[in-house]
């Protein structure tokens, strides 16, 4: 179970992607207006995550995780993508915030989402509906996938890509 408050979400998600795949390339704008590609980081690991909405507490906790982790990701060589279908504007005041110090992807037509296989339908109090599936890959040097989480729990979340990164 997911989900960031008051509620009850039933999410069912069958990934198309697996480890070993070649993690489909994006380009999209950030939170500060500028243009980011997924192969402008070949050489990198980048820790890529979908998450729900800017500002909502799962999404909350689980971007100030990979806040607080920042500094030992990178001294692991990584680069942080947070990805939602939020607007640049609405990442924009999010980062600032919660002084996150890794790029915000805006995917207001979910494009990147449904190359990735999260966006799907949901389920929250009864009502249904499209929307992002909080899920992370990890995307090797060589633009593989390392490792994904198809069900993450945003309070551990950030330790739990850590401890993969020592891994690879």
């Amino acid at each position: 179970m997911n989900g960031g408050g008051g509620g009850v979400f039933s999410m069912s998600l069958e990934l198309k992607l697996q480890v070993g795949d070649v993690a489909p390339d994006f380009t999209a704008e950030t939170q500060d207006g500028t243009r980011v590609s997924l192969r402008q980081f070949r050489g990198r690991p980048v820790v890529l995550y979908f998450y729900p909405k800017d500002d909502t507490p799962g999404c909350t906790r689980e971007a100030c995780g990979f806040r607080d982790e920042h500094a030992a990701l990178l001294a692991r060589g990584a680069v942080v993508l947070g990805v939602s279908p939020d607007s640049v504007k609405s990442h924009a005041k999010f980062a600032a915030k919660f002084s996150l110090p890794f790029p915000l992807v805006a995917d207001l037509e979910h494009q990147i989402a449904e190359k990735y296989g999260v966006w799907g339908e949901k389920v929250f109090m009864g009502r249904r509906y499209q929307g992002v599936h909080r899920v992370t890959f990890l995307v090797g040097a060589d633009g593989r996938l390392v490792a994904l989480w198809p069900k993450v729990k945003p309070d551990e979340h950030a330790a739990e890509v850590l401890a993969a990164l020592a891994q690879i």
